[in-house]
């Protein structure tokens, strides 16, 4: 394992790899709020994710 480090630079191989993570959860974090149902800042605006939150009494 110490060989690898012989070959990249470890100060920009990690510097590589936290932006490489932070631009990945800048992705997900976007691709979470362009939803109705998984938008934690406007809710659901929807009538899909809206219909998610309405429970349904059962029918008797």
């Amino acid at each position: 394992m110490w060989r690898i480090w012989l070959i990249f630079d470890p100060r920009r191989a990690l510097v590589a790899l936290f932006v490489f993570l932070f631009v990945l959860a800048l992705v997900i974090h976007f691709i979470l709020l362009s939803t109705d149902t998984f938008n934690w800042l406007d809710g659901p605006n929807s009538a899909q994710g809206a219909a998610l939150l309405v429970a349904v009494p059962p029918a008797t």
